[in-house]
């Protein structure tokens, strides 16, 4: 990813070439009090000698350095051939997928079983060289991934959630890549949501609210995840990531004896399940979900994967086995239509001409269900002001966005790795409220914000405001994420 920790403000190459670094150095100190030879030879030789062993070619490793660049191109490489082969991800080979535990991002040192590729599955990509590199490809459509637990479910989905990033050489998923747009999507109890179309999911709640400009302060497991679902689709996501283990089950499925127990006219939520074909036929998103104590989900999969002992296997003819032995209840019919759903403007009334195409590609492009919730009214997503603060906005490390007396929580924004992106994203977002003018929609906005940083560069955000080498480019879809977390 861009960052500005790292700069190369000219053009020249050679022996003329610049490359700027920006580091940040805490001084010694005695209480309030800097400790001047403590310090002074912290700037005149320790900093001196940490450039020269970093910055110097003669004495770096010269392998290590290449097979760092060699890692990061083939990546590159091998995502950019996803959408021309019709998948939405691909696992090589030989790739260590378990980490060290669940707070550590090394891979499993011991024990650890490499990926091995269903045969019905396997394909070839090409990488920067020219040479090949085989392992499973995942097609678009809704892929099941099934299993037993703690057979590796969901360290695969984990995986495929990373390989929206390039991996450093050692990491086990160097060659472990997904479509840049591909959205983890989760419940997130207590969030707030603001003008929120959520009535592919939701509708005829008892309060007469309207779920087509849905709003509440303490959104349910299952509302907070239909907008983030919609929130995603409308970000120009191109596949969506779920786990059962962070979903609301009730958004989920509807199994025989519930829907027996509360008949359809009763019940205002339309499971993902009876949305999730329809998402991938009208819109062209696909799903890959991992379930393993439903198996409604084999009734609209176009690929079964089990995991067995870390070990993926291709079982969609023995799923439809299943689905035929074990007919759906009749009164569960995928829809055949995800539904319209209007686009997010801020400053402005959501409305009939912001309803977004059915058809993936006509918006711009952007790279219970009452439970506790409390449908109100409320403003309009506006333009920038302050409400109170007299600072802009900043990240207090990499979950939370501090805008005045509010922190935004973002830690459901999975896929964010580095604080530098959540610092950038508070200023992306600052940036949206400015340009906001109550007619253009959200996606668009985010995208003119990050057009903005391509052209001029991360820089861009900096405005003086602290070190600048603490910013790093997010994706559009985490950003316009962020904003809708915001609450109004």
């Amino acid at each position: 990813s861009q960052r500005t920790s790292t700069t190369a403000p000219s053009e020249t190459t050679g022996p003329g070439a610049v490359v700027e670094v920006r580091c940040e150095i805490a001084l010694p100190a005695a209480g309030r009090r800097i400790k001047g030879h403590a310090a002074h030879r912290l700037l005149t030789e320790v900093l001196p000698g940490v450039v020269d062993r970093a910055l110097r070619y003669e004495n770096l490793d010269a392998r290590a350095l290449q097979a760092h660049v060699t890692s990061h191109l083939d990546a590159q490489h091998l995502r950019a051939q996803l959408p021309q082969r019709g998948l939405v991800a691909f696992v090589a080979d030989g790739a260590v997928l378990p980490r060290a535990s669940g707070h550590r991002d090394e891979p499993l040192a011991h024990g650890a079983v490499p990926f091995e590729t269903p045969p019905s599955l396997r394909v070839e990509l090409e990488l920067e060289d020219g040479s090949s590199v085989s392992g499973m490809g995942v097609p678009e459509g809704v892929t099941v991934v099934v299993g037993g637990g703690y057979h590796g479910k969901s360290t695969l989905l984990q995986a495929l959630e990373r390989g929206v990033y390039s991996h450093v050489p050692g990491d086990g998923r160097e060659r472990v890549v997904t479509l840049p747009s591909a959205v983890s999507v989760r419940a997130e109890d207590g969030r707030a949501v603001s003008h929120t179309d959520v009535s592919p999911f939701i509708t005829n709640l008892p309060t007469g609210a309207d779920t087509r400009d849905f709003s509440t302060s303490n959104a349910s497991g299952s509302t907070s995840q239909a907008a983030a679902t919609v929130e995603a689709v409308e970000a120009e996501a191109g596949v969506l990531l779920l786990d059962e283990d962070t979903c609301a089950t009730n958004l989920m499925v509807r199994d025989e004896r519930m829907r027996a127990m509360v008949p359809g006219e009763r019940e205002p939520i339309t499971p993902f399940v009876d949305r999730v074909g329809a998402l991938y036929t009208e819109r062209g998103v696909s799903s890959i979900l991992v379930t393993g104590g439903s198996g409604a989900f084999l009734d609209v999969a176009d690929l079964v994967i089990a995991m067995h002992d870390y070990r993926a296997l291709d079982v969609t003819d023995r799923a439809r086995q299943v689905v035929r032995h074990f007919l759906r209840p009749d009164d569960m019919r995928p829809a055949e239509s995800f539904g319209q759903i209007r686009s997010h403007v801020p400053g402005g009334v959501s409305g009939a001409s912001d309803t977004l195409p059915a058809e993936r590609g006509a918006t711009p492009p952007g790279s219970g269900a009452a439970g506790h919730d409390a449908a109100r009214p409320g403003p309009r997503h506006g333009t920038a002001h302050r409400g109170g603060r007299d600072k802009p906005a900043r990240a207090r490390g990499l979950d939370t966005i501090q805008r005045g007396r509010e922190d935004v929580d973002v830690s459901a924004l999975s896929q964010l790795v580095d604080p530098s992106q959540t610092e950038a994203i508070a200023r992306l977002i600052e940036e949206v409220e400015r340009t906001a003018d109550g007619r253009t929609p959200l996606t668009e906005l985010v995208d003119a914000a990050l057009e903005r940083v391509v052209r001029d560069g991360l820089d861009a955000l900096a405005h003086h405001r602290g070190h600048p080498g603490h910013l790093a480019l997010p994706r559009a879809q985490d950003v316009a994420a962020a904003y809708h977390r915001i609450r109004r």
